[in-house]
């Protein structure tokens, strides 16, 4: 009973005739915005949805050109058919049950609720599992935290390439905007990069703006003969905050033209517009290491920072092979059981087309 009541007074001591009453409407909890299915291609999906669990891509053969003078005597070249794998690997699942008592005394439909529930979180599995594989990263064994992905999926699609699929030269660390880098030794909590450490407007030493680190993988991006439609760039909050901070105009709705004036975020994406060639998406889905990008560290960390990625829409497939929900009596109780599972596998199939870079506040 909310009521106190006064000393002495004794009528109704028990509070009976004040009923609790339970309220029909829920409170569902707050969604994260799921981004791998705008920056990600599906053009194998057809090809593996109904049976086998590999696809073999096979790559264009290159080309040599010749010198021809006048009595040259030519010869043919042999064609390559190299090829490498996706494969479809990754699965995850949720079982629940709601007995027939409790479904009949109950004054929601926590069947409906919990269905609802399982379905994002299969999806925002899915999404942070994908970004994080992207990006170079994996969860550890106790999905307490990111690890670099020790090893490949299948055949890499470029030789030259890290256990992460990724090719160095592609990894943005604080080298590239004239700093030093700290020399740690790489370890479960240390890592072999040092963060670039940002501020709105960029600052002394090595010390760069949101900006320029769009700027450095738009240039990488073109030096790579990366198409021009089709860039996409995902960064956390705080990058987005530091890049508001820099220019309002860059990702404000407001500004946007046409029908998407004034929308909000649609699937992560933070504008209708480009900035720097990029769409731009923002996701609380991305890899961190420690306290992640918040932490401020002027002149870099190799423990505390976040990952930001761009790319292109050709650079990662994706394939759903399996994505099913199913209820049945159990057999053991009086009750329904609702279970769920979704097969999938990721494949980087461009990693020249693929940016990263580790930052923190400056």
């Amino acid at each position: 009973m909310a009521f106190a009541s006064a000393s002495g007074y004794n009528n109704l001591p028990n509070g009976n005739f004040s009923p609790v009453i339970y309220s029909q409407k829920v409170q569902k909890a707050f969604r994260k915005n799921s981004v791998v299915e705008d920056v990600t291609n599906t053009d194998y999906m057809g090809e593996i949805a109904n049976y086998g669990d590999s696809v073999k891509i096979i790559k264009e053969p290159d080309i040599t050109i010749n010198k021809l003078e006048r009595g040259t005597s030519v010869a043919k070249q042999d064609l390559s058919d190299a090829d490498f794998s996706l494969i479809i690997d990754q699965a995850q699942y949720f079982m629940f049950s709601i007995d027939d008592i409790e479904a009949a005394h109950s004054h929601v439909n926590f069947m409906d609720l919990a269905t609802d529930r399982a379905a994002y979180k299969l999806s925002d599995h899915y999404d942070r599992e994908v970004l994080g594989y992207l990006s170079g990263y994996v969860r550890n064994t106790g999905d307490t935290a990111w690890i670099i992905n020790p090893s490949a999926n299948g055949t890499k699609a470029d030789s030259g390439a890290g256990s992460d699929e990724l090719l160095v030269a592609n990894k943005l660390d604080i080298t590239d905007f004239g700093g030093s880098d700290l020399g740690g030794s790489a370890d479960a909590d240390t890592h072999a990069l040092t963060s670039v450490p940002l501020a709105a407007g960029g600052g002394s030493g090595a010390i760069t703006s949101p900006l320029a680190v769009l700027n450095r993988m738009a240039r990488k991006m073109d030096e790579a003969n990366v198409d021009q439609d089709g860039r996409w760039f995902v960064a956390d909050p705080v990058f987005y905050e530091l890049l508001m901070d820099e220019n309002s105009k860059f990702i404000n709705n407001d500004f946007a033209g046409g029908q998407d004036a004034g929308d909000v975020l649609r699937n992560g994406k933070v504008v209708s517009g480009l900035i720097r060639g990029f769409r731009v998406y923002k996701s609380n889905n991305l890899p961190f290491f420690g306290t992640g990008p918040g932490t401020t560290a002027s002149a870099g960390s190799e423990e505390n920072f976040g990952v930001v990625v761009s790319g292109h829409d050709s650079a990662i497939a994706t394939a759903q092979q399996l994505a099913k929900t199913e209820s049945y009596r159990d057999t053991a109780s009086f009750a329904d059981i609702v279970r769920g599972m979704q097969l999938y596998g990721r494949k980087i199939l461009r990693p020249e087309a693929i940016m990263t870079a580790n930052y923190n506040l400056a």
